[in-house]
């Protein structure tokens, strides 16, 4: 993938722009953090060069003026509510991102349970908390919300949630995911610290859409498709531009909550330190692309394997298909076709000669490299095997994993373990591959290039499994998938 952000000019200028509005609100900083603190392979995706621990490292340049303050709803608790990307609760998110904050040297002050209404869940996932030595403060629904502004802004409003006690000049409210409340909590700080006599201030970290990049920018249209199951929608900003003359982007949730937002601070602290919701953001990575078509071209692929998830999810049943129209719309205002994906046709020309399931991935000097069906490998496994070869220039003919050991792992998985498909997982293949490198000197050849594969494109002609596609997750491969399966069940593991 070429490269075309600056990452070190961005941990440099992203960290001084803290600092800034810090000090522009006289030394205290609630600063609302959007998106994925960690791993977030979204933004390194579509901006090729930024790292996916990019916002934690920045943190971690300004450790000593920062603390962190999770938040998370109360009836996320209640409902157990999990985390699709890693299938964990958001409360034992919360003891995730907890220990990840301390493995950078990031001092948690506290965690907020918001809208607590007595939900037992709740209330025993507190206890449990403190008995680990964490803070934990409640925080209650306001009738109201968020329109009625005079009782908001009341003893009856912000006055009931318990004040969180904060040492640090930066406090970064972050939570498990979306509905948190996490503007809520630092507009109810503000509300006490004024209360205090401390002129504490507001400000949002939010990476995308891009302010400073345009519209149609496929990087903000990469944005829109991933959350194309939301009611997000990319929109110039008409506050900036009414006060400044100059055009922003922002997303409508933050421009139709503006006005509210804007009479809060007025009433907090008699006058708005924002003119626009663009206003009140500190993002900087539009100011670090540094070649703009390289970071196109990957928004673009972006898009495109968006629109391949949503298809996916929809055969799978877990979309309706509204998702996978607004993404359609969106590679039509690109000028995207599928044809922009060379694995995808790639793929699909060997499944069509073959009529089994084929896969393709294309290595970073372009060249194409497909997998067929095989009695002992199944497509993915045998595309991954193929371009190992390929890399460390072995002949294909050449077998890296011998079947005298294939086939004893394929009788262990149907006849003891109870799969119907004796084809081997990923990951199994590279167990399997690892053994294999310590006798055979082609297969250590070819386990040696693995990190080589780390930000290919690839692309399936079936449905994988969900541990196929984590492993091709955590091999850094940029999958897509047919929304079809390889066979005609009603179930499908």
């Amino acid at each position: 993938m070429e490269i075309g952000f600056d990452n070190d000019k961005y941990l440099k200028m992203q960290s001084e722009r803290i600092r800034e509005r810090i000090g522009q609100f006289g030394g205290k900083l609630y600063l609302e953090f959007g998106g994925k603190l960690f791993d977030d392979y979204h933004a390194s995706r579509v901006l090729p060069g930024f790292a996916p621990d990019s916002k934690i490292r920045m943190l971690s340049q300004i450790r000593d003026e920062a603390e962190i303050v999770i938040v998370i709803n109360a009836n996320d608790i209640e409902q157990n509510k999990v985390r699709g990307d890693l299938g964990i609760t958001y409360a034992g998110d919360v003891l995730r991102l907890i220990d990840e904050f301390r493995g950078y040297g990031l001092y948690v002050g506290s965690v907020v349970l918001t809208r607590f209404a007595g939900q037992e869940a709740a209330a025993a996932f507190q206890s449990r908390l403190e008995k680990l030595g964490v803070t934990v403060y409640r925080h209650y629904p306001i009738e109201g919300y968020p329109n009625n502004i005079p009782h908001i802004i009341s003893e009856e409003g912000y006055g009931r949630n318990e004040f969180i006690r904060t040492k640090k000049s930066l406090v970064v409210v972050t939570a498990p995911g979306p509905g948190s409340g996490k503007m809520a909590v630092c507009l109810s700080q503000l509300y006490h610290e004024n209360q205090r006599g401390v002129k504490a201030g507001y400000a949002k970290f939010e990476t995308f859409p891009v302010w400073n990049l345009a519209l149609s920018h496929p990087v903000n249209l990469a944005y829109e498709a991933a959350t194309a199951d939301l009611a997000d929608v990319n929109m110039i900003d008409p506050y900036h531009l009414e006060a400044y003359g100059k055009t922003a982007v922002n997303y409508n949730r933050d421009v139709e909550v503006f006005p509210v937002l804007n009479a809060m601070f007025e009433k907090i602290f008699g006058s708005s330190p924002y003119q626009s919701p663009t206003d009140m953001g500190v993002n900087m990575a539009g100011y670090c692309i540094f070649n703009d078509k390289a970071v196109r071209h990957a928004a673009e692929q972006e898009i495109i394997r968006r629109y391949f998830r949503e298809k996916c999810e929809a055969r799978k049943g877990a979309r309706n298909g509204e998702a996978t129209l607004k993404i359609e719309l969106l590679m039509n205002k690109a000028g995207l076709t599928l044809q922009d994906r060379p694995v995808v046709s790639a793929a699909n020309v060997v499944a069509e000669q073959t009529a089994l399931p084929a896969a393709a991935i294309e290595l970073s000097d372009g060249r194409m490299i497909t997998g067929k069906t095989k009695p002992l490998l199944g497509a993915s496994s045998a595309m991954l095997l193929n371009a190992l070869k390929a890399l460390a220039g072995i002949d294909d003919g050449v077998d890296l994993i011998s079947p005298n050991i294939i086939r004893p792992i394929q009788k262990l998985r149907v006849h003891y373990l109870g799969n119907t498909n004796p084809n081997m997982h990923i990951n199994e293949i590279l167990v399997a591959l690892t053994i294999s490198a310590e006798t055979n000197p082609a297969a250590k050849a070819a386990m040696d290039q693995l990190s080589k594969i780390r930000g290919c494109e690839a692309h399936s002609s079936v449905i994988l499994s969900d541990v196929d596609e984590d492993a091709f997750k955590q091999l850094g491969v940029n999958l897509t998938c047919e929304p079809a399966y390889e066979s005609n069940k009603l179930f499908h593991r």
